[in-house]
């Protein structure tokens, strides 16, 4: 069991798994650092020196000033500022994610074609095998692939 599960840890698909995993885990930490540290201040300024973390409903009605002083307190509490920062955060990651995915279909370029398994029927325009020399529909000889 020990050299089934050393094979399967080292396959090549497990290994990129655990390398994606990693990368994703610091590329998710850049963004959420962007979005709380550069982005959602200047957003707060223009909405009037809001604090979008400080955003919550406290859900008893003793009215906390902030949200450490509610938490604090033990209160029950809906974060929507903090919602709206994992929004934008998501939306930032999807977005970088789909450019990256972008680009590497570009590097890969267009599919390669197969061959067609089918071909027409000059005389009655049916499908047939693309290795057929005689038509099913119609029995007339096919000429050769070229």
């Amino acid at each position: 069991m020990l050299k089934e599960f050393k094979a399967f840890a080292m396959r090549g698909n497990v290994i990129d798994l655990a390398v994606a995993l990693v990368i994703g885990a610091a590329f998710g930490k850049i963004v959420t650092s962007f979005v709380e540290d550069v982005l959602m201040p200047p957003i707060g300024l223009l909405l009037g020196k809001v604090d979008m973390k400080n955003l919550f409903i406290e859900l008893s009605g003793k009215g906390y000033a902030t949200l450490a002083e509610a938490k604090a307190a033990g209160a029950a509490t809906i974060n929507y500022g903090m919602f709206i920062n994992t929004i934008v955060d998501f939306i930032f990651v999807a977005f970088a994610v789909f450019l990256l995915v972008r680009q590497v279909n570009k590097l890969k370029g267009p599919a390669p074609v197969e061959p067609a398994k089918t071909k027409v029927c000059p005389y009655c325009l049916s499908a047939v095998p693309a290795g057929a020399t005689r038509c099913a529909q119609c029995t007339s000889t096919l000429p050769a692939a070229a």
